[in-house]
């Protein structure tokens, strides 16, 4: 065995006391439209339990595909020079943003190439951004006529292909981005320069698209974003999640991040996400997301992105043991390209990311963390758990140099704790060279 061809090894000990059992599942409940009744909703177990799912950040950006998913705003609102230069060099000097739209055709997308993709990475869970802040919707969207995948571009209802696909070849949950406000909306700038007294733009746009994409696509995941500055009450965040909780289609399983308005991230919502790249490197009190992505600088696909520019297996192993080990979940994201193929890179590194949870998983799935996160006596060692089967997993990411493992937070019991390899309480878990 090499060590340097393995990103991570995860030993498990079958030590005496248990830990606390998890908490029992919720009791049917009503919630009203306040923080403090939304708050006290369970979460549903599913989503502690996966883990690890895909983003994938997919939309007219995805056509100049250069510097980030955020191209109309740097070119057009903060006129960054490179993107300026980028446009003046490639396109004809009346091309507006909107020209991106026809050339997004989505040609060689392919829904059951996708899905087999994502099952291959081990991953649970997709999100897909049904909806940017450019206001592009990757469905035909009743309220947003001719700017979205069937009017213009794909001429296809990607969500629902995306959708019907992955409950069909997969066993992993569908979720769903949207972004509450769009960059350059009439209704929103209006709104806006009004201070948000006015609600113009939530009432005609963004709830209704709200309640049609939970009613037509029952997403598992419903992933909120882009507040644009405006508060909770502007969007009517807390409304919209007491008829989702109660009524939708979804009601029992959905779960919902924190971004529902100005001042509610890290504060209110379902799981919490506090910024994106979240990894604090401890242990938090609520159920977190650690949302980030393979390329280091954009969330949408960049032509001009080099090899450096992404994150190694090895790094990404390291993200999602550290996120694992300290209660959250890694939500790992790819950027496809404007005909709808997922680039080598990021193809190898969920095939990659599958390939060690293969062999590795039983440590990631269905754990809870332990009293230790991490090892005081060894760097780069963490630790997660099993209650009921009594198990504490060690899992580290550095072969020592010595070829002895010293682990400095479990504490023996003689008669009690089982070790060495070949004993039912331990088992090494090889990682397969990727």
């Amino acid at each position: 065995m090499r060590p340097r061809e393995l990103p991570g090894l995860a030993l498990s000990l079958l030590l005496l006391p248990l830990l606390l059992p998890p908490c029992p599942a919720r009791s049917a409940a009503r919630f009203d439209p306040t923080w403090e009744s939304l708050d006290a909703r369970q979460l549903p177990a599913w989503f502690d339990q996966a883990k690890f799912g895909i983003f994938i950040h997919w939309g007219v950006f995805s056509v100049p595909s250069f510097g980030s998913e955020w191209f109309w705003w740097y070119w057009q609102k903060e006129k960054i020079p490179k993107y300026v230069e980028f446009m003046k060099d490639n396109y004809p000097p009346s091309f507006k943003y909107e020209d991106f739209g026809p050339l997004f055709t989505a040609k060689f997308f392919n829904a059951n190439q996708w899905a087999d993709i994502f099952q291959a990475s081990g991953a649970k869970y997709i999100v897909l951004t049904s909806k940017h802040h450019e206001g592009f919707t990757l469905w035909g969207s009743e309220y947003s006529w001719n700017w979205n995948a069937i009017d213009e571009g794909p001429k296809r209802d990607i969500v629902k292909e995306l959708e019907v696909t992955i409950r069909n070849r997969t066993d992993l949950r569908f979720g769903l981005y949207y972004s509450l406000f769009e960059w350059f909306h009439p209704l929103f700038l209006e709104d806006e320069s009004s201070s948000f007294h006015k609600r113009q733009f939530p009432v005609s746009k963004t709830l209704p698209e709200l309640y049609e994409l939970v009613n037509t696509y029952q997403p598992e995941i419903l992933w909120s974003d882009g507040d644009g500055g405006a508060p909770d009450q502007y969007w009517n965040s807390t409304g919209f999640l007491a008829w989702l909780y109660n009524e939708s289609p979804v009601r029992d399983t959905v779960v919902t991040n924190d971004r529902w308005g100005a001042g509610s991230i890290c504060k209110h919502g379902g799981f919490y996400t506090c910024s994106d790249r979240y990894n604090p490197g401890h242990l938090l009190p609520h159920k977190w997301e650690n949302c980030m992505t393979i390329d280091k600088l954009s969330w949408g696909y960049r032509r001009n992105a080099g090899i450096s520019d992404y994150l190694t297996i090895e790094e990404l192993v390291k993200q999602l043991v550290e996120t694992v080990s300290c209660g959250g979940n890694l939500l790992m994201n790819i950027g496809p390209t404007l005909d709808g193929t997922i680039s080598v890179v990021f193809e190898e590194r969920l095939r990659q990311m599958g390939s060690w949870l293969r062999v590795n998983g039983e440590a990631i799935y269905e754990t809870h963390t332990w009293r230790s996160q991490n090892d005081t006596v060894t760097s780069d060692m963490w630790y997660t758990s099993k209650p009921k089967e009594k198990l504490v997993y060690a899992i580290f990411l550095k072969w020592p140099i010595s070829g002895q493992l010293f682990l400095g937070q479990p504490k023996a019991i003689l008669g009690a704790t089982q070790e060495g390899e070949d004993t039912p309480g331990i088992q090494v878990h090889r990682g397969k060279a990727i």
